[in-house]
C-alpha cells in the first residue's frame, strides 16, 4: 500500500461514526452512544543510491465506551460509561503504592525512634 493510500484510509477511519453511534429510538426516547477514540500513525519513504523507491507506514485506532446521550421530551442528558476494569486497576495501583510506602515509612519511624533512644 502506498503512503497516500494509507493516509486516505486513515482519514476515512477517523470519522464521527467512530465516535457517535447511529441514534436508536424506542418509545420516544433517543439514545446516542459515544466512544473515546484515539489513534496515531506514521510513515515514510525514500530512495536508494540506484534510484529504487520504497516506503511504508501504519496507523492504529483504539476506542473505549465513553457514555451515551439520552434525548427524552426535548431534554438531553449525558450518562457516562462505567468502566469496571479501569476502576479495579486504579484501586490495585493505590493498594500497591500503600504497601510499598507503608514499609518505608515504618522503617523510617523505627530508625528515628532508635536515634532518639541513643541520644537520650
Amino acid at each position: 500500500m502506498k503512503l497516500d493510500e494509507l493516509m486516505t484510509t486513515a482519514r476515512e477511519s477517523v470519522t464521527a461514526k467512530r465516535i457517535y453511534a447511529e441514534p436508536h429510538e424506542v418509545d420516544g426516547v433517543t439514545v446516542i452512544a459515544a466512544a473515546s477514540v484515539t489513534g496515531g500513525g506514521g510513515g515514510g519513504g525514500g530512495q536508494d543510491d540506484d534510484g529504487h523507491e520504497a516506503g511504508g507506514g501504519g496507523f492504529g485506532l483504539r476506542g473505549r465506551p465513553a457514555g451515551a446521550y439520552v434525548v427524552k421530551d426535548g431534554q438531553v442528558q449525558w450518562f457516562p460509561a462505567f468502566d469496571v476494569n479501569r476502576i479495579f486497576l486504579g484501586v490495585c495501583a493505590v493498594l500497591i503504592a500503600l504497601l510499598f510506602t507503608r514499609g518505608r515509612t515504618e522503617r523510617t519511624r523505627l530508625r528515628a525512634e532508635g536515634r532518639r533512644r541513643h541520644t537520650a
